[in-house]
């Protein structure tokens, strides 16, 4: 089971007890959004190392319209993943380890951390 399974599994249980129905649908946001936030810090990062190297791959436009494309594709990755099936057998896995547990506090400050630290390399590299 790796990480966003787990991210997953826990917001999911989480809010299952009290919006039953939107439990899903929260739990798919959040992990498309932490997704999302590290392919941006990777990007980030790859895009100030390669100027910082004078090594021109592609201008800003082109740059945002991939992003949106990949983004936009991991979305969908994870609404397959976690629909149906899938989470039913995570859901099985998880009745046998019960350490899955993560504070509130880091499942809020995850992504706004992972887009914060983006935004600084943006600006201060």
């Amino acid at each position: 089971m790796n990480y966003f399974n787990q991210l997953y599994l826990t917001v999911f249980n989480r809010f299952k007890a009290s919006l039953k129905q939107k439990a899903n649908t929260i739990a798919l946001f959040y992990v498309s959004i932490v997704e999302i936030a590290i392919m941006l810090l990777l990007g980030t990062f790859f895009i100030k190392f390669l100027d910082q190297m004078k090594v021109v791959v592609m201008n800003g436009t082109n740059a945002w319209l991939l992003f949106i494309i990949v983004s936009l594709f991991i979305h969908f990755k994870n609404w397959l993943n976690y629909s149906g099936r899938k989470r039913l057998i995570l859901n099985a896995k998880l009745s046998k380890r019960k350490d899955l547990e993560y504070s509130l506090f880091i499942l809020i400050s995850l992504p706004f951390g992972l887009f914060g630290l983006s935004l600084m390399m943006l600006k201060v590299l």
